[in-house]
């Protein structure tokens, strides 16, 4: 009995009930506690009600914890799930899981359509949140009612692009767009931009070099010629008033046949979504102004190719 009263004066003196004269100690880690004189170990393995992962400061905590998908635009209620109704004569109601009003309908009608067009034109995420937040802002405004939502659409994520710098041109957009007219996409564009203050400069040629070279399968070396020329351009003001998508795909052609890349007219007018007619007009003026003898290049660079091979049909040239 003695024994027993004594051994619970030790544990709220907080002394090991072993040893008598050590006190308890707890493991940070394990929080283990054990007795600091003899070893014996009080409490082992106790309950963690905390996470299975750890982090080192409040960033990474707020990454890896999982209460929920995050909030996001792209979606008519935030991706926030709503709160259960009111009791009615002690039953509750069905939770409310569709879309109530006809704003919130057409709302996420339209987001939906963003998200659509941003996936199968190979956008990223910000960039379809940041056409998701717009369109709130043109809702906001006023700037939906009797207008088509496919074309508002359209024009939203053609601006977000340009302003950006992930410039997507008119055909990439108007192919992958419902909208029942082009000329209404335009239109809405230019409402968008006037209404909102929305001030965008032109893009450069530059922004499209990179993922039209990647399009058709060239070098990095040619890629970074191409680049060059269209910087040398801008110097000797070749490019003012041109179609940037036009330059782009001309000093592609130009910088191909340099590398010894061939590419014809007709790709290159096919990945940059122009005429043939655009690229043979705009490769000229360039080659012209820079002073690039690209039919000497060209003809030269085949003559060195079917050396190599041996010529046609075992001719040598």
């Amino acid at each position: 009995m003695g024994n027993k009263e004594g051994e619970r004066r030790s544990l709220k003196g907080n002394f090991c009930p072993e040893c008598k004269r050590g006190r308890i100690v707890v493991d940070p880690k394990s929080r283990e506690k054990y007795c600091g004189v003899c070893g014996v170990v009080v409490n082992e393995l106790p309950i963690d009600l905390g996470p299975e992962w750890r982090a080192y400061d409040s960033e990474q905590a707020s990454k890896r914890v999982r209460v929920g998908l995050p909030m996001t635009y792209r979606m008519h209620d935030k991706g926030l799930g709503t709160a259960p109704p009111p009791f009615n004569r002690g039953k509750p109601k069905r939770w409310q899981t569709n879309v109530a009003t006809s704003k919130e309908k057409t709302l996420a009608f339209a987001l939906g359509e963003i998200d659509r067009m941003g996936s199968a034109l190979k956008l990223p995420i910000d960039i379809r949140e940041e056409a998701s937040l717009l369109y709130r802002k043109a809702m906001k405004k006023g700037l939906t009612k009797g207008r088509s939502i496919e074309a508002l659409a359209a024009a939203i994520l053609y601006i977000v692009c340009q302003k950006y710098g992930v410039p997507r041109s008119w055909k990439e957009i108007l192919e992958k767009s419902s909208a029942p007219s082009h000329k209404l996409v335009k239109k809405a564009e230019r409402l968008l931009k006037r209404k909102l203050d929305i001030k965008i400069l032109p893009a450069s040629p530059v922004d499209f070099v990179p993922r039209f070279c990647s399009l058709l399968y060239l070098s990095g070396e040619t890629r970074s010629r191409a680049i060059t020329i269209i910087k040398r351009a801008e110097e000797n003001e070749l490019n003012n008033g041109r179609n940037p998508i036009g330059t782009a795909g001309a000093a592609i052609y130009i910088a191909a046949i340099l590398e010894e890349e061939w590419r014809n007219e007709q790709d290159v007018a096919d990945v940059a979504g122009v005429t043939v007619v655009t690229i043979r007009n705009r490769y000229k003026e360039i080659a012209e102004g820079l002073g690039i003898d690209i039919r000497g290049d060209f003809y030269s660079s085949i003559k060195r190719d079917r050396r190599s091979r041996g010529g046609y049909f075992g001719c040598n040239y």
